[in-house]
């Protein structure tokens, strides 16, 4: 499932050799719990705060959004991707819903949730709670949670999966990724021990950390931003590449 998930188009991703499905439960859970104590000590005003990452959906929206896909994937509601219409219709049925109904209804059905999310090893479901707990964050002005293992933990497996059409190598705090041009379709990026190892000498070299490269993995992140990091050289050739969508149509300052 992803399509709606993390706002706002259709994408599916490989599994991940490193990441168990296991592994999945307990980081769902985690960024679940902590976005509903958050949202749940919100008021009106702070409900109706609109979201910059997400454009025309206010936090409550993110949440409604959130809630449904727990409660469409239980009914059989959903067996993939959620289209744009799906999501539309997920924000508007949930409409004037008191939050602390919301809130119940997501906690109820989430441990069954977590149960789908790990039999079917779906990662796209942890990246869309962790990308929507930054969203909020960020609309509220709260930042946090940036160091969580599902930031750090589905930023490297995006990572794995970013495919650029020349040789990128992308520096983390703890890691190096290699990404370039994949023949199978998949991409060529991987944990690197060091420098001049792995796939070859890479032509542009990246330095960021897990959770800008979450962020702009995940489109949170204007073109102008994206061509602003710390590159080693001109950009240019892979601006386009980075995004599993977007680029945000306007500079995200979380």
């Amino acid at each position: 499932m992803t399509g709606g998930l993390a706002r706002c188009a259709r994408k599916t991703y490989g599994a991940s050799v490193d990441l168990q499905a296991s592994d999945l439960p307990p980081l769902y859970r985690d960024t679940r719990e902590r976005l509903t104590a958050l949202v749940a000590g919100l008021d009106d005003a702070a409900l109706a705060t609109p979201v910059p990452t997400c454009p025309g959906w206010l936090v409550a929206d993110v949440v409604a959004h959130l809630a449904a896909v727990v409660e469409d994937a239980l009914a059989s509601r959903l067996t993939g991707p959620p289209s744009e219409e799906q999501t539309a219709e997920q924000v508007a049925r949930y409409k004037g819903r008191p939050m602390t109904q919301t809130l119940a209804g997501w906690t109820a059905g989430a441990p069954q949730f977590e149960e789908i999310i790990s039999a079917f090893n779906v990662p796209q479901a942890v990246i869309d709670v962790a990308s929507h707990e930054q969203d909020i964050r960020g609309a509220l002005g709260q930042p946090g949670a940036r160091d969580t293992d599902a930031v750090r933990r589905m930023g490297g497996w995006l990572l794995e999966r970013l495919r650029t059409p020349v040789p990128v190598r992308v520096t983390v705090e703890d890691a190096e990724f290699q990404a370039g041009p994949s023949g199978d379709g998949w991409a060529a990026a991987e944990p690197s021990p060091g420098a001049g190892r792995g796939r070859g000498e890479p032509v542009l070299g990246l330095t960021t950390t897990r959770f800008e490269a979450f962020r702009w993995r995940m489109g949170r992140r204007s073109r102008e931003q994206l061509a602003a990091l710390d590159w080693s050289g001109d950009p240019a050739a892979v601006l386009d590449h980075l995004v599993v969508f977007g680029p945000a149509r306007t500079n995200i300052i979380e």
